[in-house]
């Protein structure tokens, strides 16, 4: 039986085998030998690797040059050659098509005009009728702020204005008032720089040099000192604003100076000069500046102006509204706010809460315009408050 089943196990092991698929029989490649050195040759240098070339980074496309900045009309003009200003003229005469407008008369207007424009603000022609200063236009005002500082508004700078201001510098209590506020904003142009140094002796120490009045044609120069004792020593803030200008100036600029005055307020207007006013026909004054200040350390006014020392402008309507209306009411009311009603025994039996009565009449105005404040004075108050607190504070 066992070998029957030996038999079998043999024939169908020999069927599986006559079954299987024939395949070509492929030897295997043997590793080949590496190559013999001697010693006496030098060693094969390896072959060189391919490496897989960079992708060529995009070249940035070349940005357009900036233009330079746009020249002004005069900067274009002062530019050109003589030749070229004569040959400008010759066509604008021959091919203009007004030919009266560029007539010898017109080229003579404009010469005046363009000569005016040019040497501003050491020339100018003014209306003859609004050439005089007038003291009716901006009044002197004086007034005690917060209880201890005094805020003088000069107005025109003359003889009756130094008049009220001794006055009231003399009538302060000297022992109460700490800090002067010196307005000179809505100065009107011109004046005498004589009185200018004379309101800076009032503030200045004795023997400083204020300013020297120079003109460089005539090679003269006329010299302001401080010659008596000043009458107030405290905290000096001045006011300025575009239109102080001329003895306002030199006023501004010495106090600075030679009392540590701080200036606040807006870029002077750079007239801190002498004119001379010559009268054309009956309604025109033609002023040419003939002299200029000169401040002991930092030099002429004449044309940049004074810059303040910190920087504040106010619309000129607001300005002149305040100005109007300061006059008659004081200037208080355009720099502290009203006092805030708070409950007390007699609002208790009222039966009334001034606080809320107040909320609820702010939400009834909510469309009133807000008020009116001068943003320029209440600076130079808060820089005043700083001061005398830093000053009260005890040294360590």
């Amino acid at each position: 039986m066992i070998h029957r089943l030996l038999i079998s196990f043999s024939l169908l092991s020999l069927l599986g085998l006559l079954a299987l698929p024939i395949f070509p029989l492929q030897a295997e490649p043997l590793p080949s030998p590496a190559p013999s050195v001697s010693p006496d040759q030098p060693s094969p240098l390896p072959l060189p690797t391919a490496t897989p070339t960079p992708e060529a980074e995009p070249t940035p496309s070349a940005s357009p040059t900036p233009l330079p900045p746009r020249l002004s009309t005069r900067e274009l003009i002062n530019g050109l050659s003589p030749e070229d200003v004569s040959h400008a003229i010759e066509t604008l005469q021959k091919d203009f098509l007004d030919p009266t407008k560029t007539d010898a008369v017109a080229v003579q207007r404009a010469t005046l005009e363009g000569l005016v424009r040019q040497l501003s603000p050491g020339a100018a022609v003014r209306d003859a009728a609004h050439n005089s200063i007038r003291s009716d236009d901006t009044p002197f005002l004086a007034e005690i702020l917060d209880s201890h500082i005094a805020y003088i508004r000069l107005g025109v700078l003359s003889a009756d204005s130094l008049a009220q201001f001794d006055a009231t510098l003399a009538g302060s209590d000297s022992k109460a008032i700490d800090a002067i506020i010196l307005d000179l904003r809505g100065v009107p142009p011109g004046g005498s720089f004589e009185i200018a140094a004379d309101f800076a002796r009032r503030l200045c120490t004795k023997g400083k040099l204020l300013f020297s009045l120079q003109k460089p044609i005539a090679k003269q120069e006329r010299i302001f000192t401080s010659n008596q004792d000043p009458t107030f020593q405290g905290v000096l803030i001045v006011l300025t604003d575009p239109n102080t200008s001329g003895p306002a100036e030199a006023l501004a600029g010495t106090l600075r100076l030679n009392s540590g005055a701080m200036i606040i307020g807006t870029d002077t207007t750079g007239e801190a000069v002498e004119f001379r006013e010559l009268p054309l026909g009956k309604k025109a004054v033609l002023q040419i500046a003939i002299a200029q200040v000169i401040l002991p350390e930092t030099g002429p006014i004449f044309p940049d102006g004074i810059k303040p020392d910190i920087a504040i402008s106010l619309p000129a309507a607001i300005q002149e509204y305040i100005f109007h209306e300061s006059t008659e009411s004081g200037v208080s009311q355009f720099v502290f706010e009203s006092a805030r009603r708070h409950m007390n025994e007699a609002s208790l039996v009222a039966n009334r809460n001034p606080e809320i009565d107040a909320a609820r009449s702010a939400m009834e105005n909510k469309d009133r315009p807000p008020k009116i404040r001068d943003t320029v004075l209440q600076r130079a108050v808060d820089l005043v408050t700083a001061i005398n607190f830093y000053r009260a504070r005890p040294q360590p």
